[in-house]
């Protein structure tokens, strides 16, 4: 019986530091992987590595900005020097930024959301793939958005992107399945992290509506992500290659984006008539 379990393999977790990233490095590393946590604040990666250490678990941590090329390559170097593998990737940075209607958006917004979204996904991939195709085997797994599979109307560049890591999922997944490497993503939605913090953002009189937002009747987590990851990347889903699994309590399934009444914005969290 296969089992849900990674000893004797490596995980680089970009962003592994905290939120969906964090929980992702604990599950992982809980599952026997050693992870190497690829953070860019120096504070938050120690303490998940800490953390990962009081439970029992492996880890290391990388300070990294990964839309620097030579960072990226750095990283790869010291995952590779563990063991002289990395078994999965994980690419789980990304960011909204600032939320910009199209025609209020310039070059210098849509190069943000380019480094910071999409070409990271392929530097890191491209430095890590490799080893994982000499040896025949690795799982990689690209956290993109369910703004990638439904219209964004807060920023359709974002969402732009966002698609594109889906569609390169799916691409790639073609590429390198023939020698050994499955290439997945998931794609969170209404769930608390460091980027989207709805404790912040949804007001105390609103938070007992979460049940008619959300289909699971409830906010997402980030262990519900990564536990996502965790089957991605053991050999539980060793059948399974360029699938993007929506974690996001069924909201794309529901519905989307909608008009307030008062202000015209978009909202993906209506409130009762």
């Amino acid at each position: 019986m296969v089992e849900l379990r990674l000893e004797g393999r490596v995980a680089v977790v970009t962003g592994g530091g905290g939120g969906i990233g964090g929980a992702i490095s604990e599950t992982l590393a809980t599952a026997g992987a050693h992870v190497v946590v690829a953070e860019i604040d120096e504070q938050r990666a120690t303490e998940r590595v800490d953390a990962i250490a009081q439970s029992g678990g492996s880890a290391q941590a990388v300070v990294i900005d990964v839309r620097e090329p030579d960072q990226v390559a750095r990283m790869a170097s010291v995952a590779l020097e563990v063991s002289g593998q990395v078994d999965v990737l994980v690419n789980n940075v990304g960011h909204y930024l600032r939320p910009t209607p199209f025609l209020e958006s310039d070059e210098r917004h849509w190069e943000a959301l380019h480094n910071v979204n999409l070409v990271h996904v392929l530097r890191c991939t491209r430095a890590l793939a490799p080893s994982m195709v000499e040896r025949g085997h690795g799982s990689v797994i690209n956290v993109a958005s369910v703004e990638g599979l439904r219209g964004y109307p807060p920023d359709p560049v974002y969402g732009a992107y966002k698609a594109a890591v889906i569609h390169y999922t799916r691409c790639l997944a073609l590429e390198l399945g023939s020698r050994g490497v499955r290439v997945n993503a998931i794609a969170p939605d209404v769930t608390q992290s460091i980027q989207v913090d709805y404790d912040a953002l949804v007001p105390e009189d609103l938070r007992d509506r979460w049940p008619i937002w959300v289909p699971v009747a409830r906010m997402g987590v980030p262990a519900d992500n990564a536990d996502v990851v965790l089957f991605l990347a053991s050999d539980l889903s060793r059948f399974v290659t360029g699938h993007v699994i929506p974690t996001d309590g069924g909201t794309v399934v529901a519905g989307g984006w909608f008009r307030t009444v008062q202000r015209g914005r978009w909202t993906n969290r209506p409130r009762d008539p």
